[in-house]
């Protein structure tokens, strides 16, 4: 059940909260003092309590001193004011998962219930979370944007079948972290991940890397070598920026795609290998294959099914969310207890167009973690340690975007010799709109 109490003496605000909670399916009770939210807590055992600092018999430390003695598995998160901020931090101190600041912004609230249920604090989840969160320690945690809850869709929806899956994204967004959970989703879970850049693949050396070689098969190989295929038999093999291979290795790896054998450098017979490929990139392969440096052949074998990462800018309402679980998680590397941030940051964050997408918010929370020496996070920390978003200029970027794109549609039409649907073919769009975006950039038909 997705049982909550709300104790506010501000009835109004208390009837606000169970509206907006009740709409999504939550089962919630309401409370305007300690006396009658005691006697709710032992009848109706909730999974949640949210509470106001200060109440008409007592105050919030009070009643949590008590649940956290007579029901440790509730979840508590305090409501306060920032004149009482200091009185939030003792009340995390004393066992309180989380605290919000009045006025209360519902979408920030159910960013505080997602991350209570993702880092394990509820016994019952109070909202639907995948099984990534669990098997993947967290290192990522799921949007509730429409754009990642259609992405984990495709995930459930392929991750049963033995299809080869592109994973296409942009730097930072989290594609191996997907790769994996495509594996502990499939039939394969209990064999091997192995995952493997091939942008650091030597030319020389990658038939060996893939398929392993035989001692004395060349100089330097004085033993023998399982290759990552070998690795991966029974499980799963993750290719990031496979479009960085050379064209000759392309070659190989289609054979053993198709054969399902491979042959180490130097030995005689071939070896039957049981491995399902996932693999990533984000280059644009359509011009890849345009331009000969990527095989279609070799293409259309591995993009059997295709799965697209949003990029954080096109998903800004999950940015809180995934700032609080970086918190959470630099305080437990780093050894630091910050509570959270004020609201001027988490509005920075949200403006902000993050271009390195959740690996930077990642390394920006971290060292904002790091540096702070107060309980919250506050704007004015952004000014010496993170300059570049401190100073963000959001119209200056739309404009470097819009010269971007029209820069894009230039080479796309320049190499389909002015044809219009190739071009548009190319850039991943009709050819209407096409039309639309060379007007709107003045490019010459």
């Amino acid at each position: 059940m997705k049982n909550i109490l709300i104790l506010d003496d501000v009835i109004t605000l208390g009837l606000m909260l169970k509206t907006w909670f009740t709409k999504r399916g939550f089962s919630v009770i309401t409370a305007i003092n300690i006396a009658d939210a005691k006697k709710a807590i032992e009848e109706k055992q909730p999974d949640l309590i949210i509470s106001d600092m200060r109440l008409p018999d007592g105050n919030g430390i009070d009643l949590l001193k008590w649940v956290k003695t007579a029901h440790p598995n509730i979840v508590f998160i305090v409501m306060t004011s920032y004149a009482d901020i200091q009185s939030a931090v003792e009340c995390i101190r004393a066992g309180a998962y989380d605290y919000i600041e009045k006025p209360i912004n519902p979408e920030e609230l159910l960013d505080k219930i997602s991350m209570a249920e993702v880092t394990g604090k509820m016994e019952k989840p109070l909202l639907e979370v995948t099984e990534n969160s669990k098997k993947s320690n967290a290192e990522f945690i799921q949007g509730n944007s429409i754009e990642y809850r259609k992405m984990y869709e495709y995930v459930n929806l392929v991750a049963p079948t033995n299809l080869s899956v592109f994973i296409k994204g942009n730097s930072g967004v989290g594609k191996e972290h997907i790769a994996r959970l495509i594996h502990e989703k499939s039939n394969r879970s209990s064999g091997p991940f192995i995952p493997v850049d091939c942008g650091a693949m030597s030319k020389e050396l990658s038939a060996s890397d893939f398929f392993g070689h035989i001692r004395g098969s060349f100089t330097g190989a004085i033993s023998n070598k399982r290759g990552h295929f070998a690795e991966a038999d029974g499980g799963t093999l993750f290719l990031d920026e496979i479009g960085n291979l050379s064209v000759d290795t392309q070659m190989q790896l289609l054979r053993v795609l198709q054969e399902k054998k491979i042959k180490p450098v130097g030995a005689n017979k071939e070896i039957p290998v049981d491995v399902r490929v996932v693999v990533a990139t984000n280059e644009d392969m359509d011009m890849a294959i345009v331009n000969g440096r990527f095989r279609s052949d070799l293409f259309h074998r591995v993009n059997e099914f295709m799965i697209h990462i949003p990029t954080l800018e096109n998903c800004k309402e999950d940015i809180s969310l995934f700032a609080h679980h970086f918190l959470k998680k630099a305080n437990t590397e780093i050894n630091k207890n910050v509570i959270g941030f004020d609201e001027k940051t988490l509005q920075l964050f949200q403006i902000y167009h993050w271009p390195g997408n959740l690996r930077e918010l990642k390394n920006v929370v971290f060292r904002l973690a790091l540096v702070t020496q107060d309980p919250i996070i506050k704007l004015e920390l952004l000014r010496e340690n993170v300059p570049a978003i401190f100073h963000y200029d959001h119209n200056k970027v739309k404009t470097s975007k819009e010269m971007q794109e029209k820069i894009q549609i230039e080479e796309a039409l320049s190499k389909a010799k002015n044809n219009k649907s190739k071009a548009a073919e190319l850039l991943h769009i009709d050819r209407k709109t096409l039309y639309k975006r060379m007007s709107l950039y003045n490019i010459d038909n």
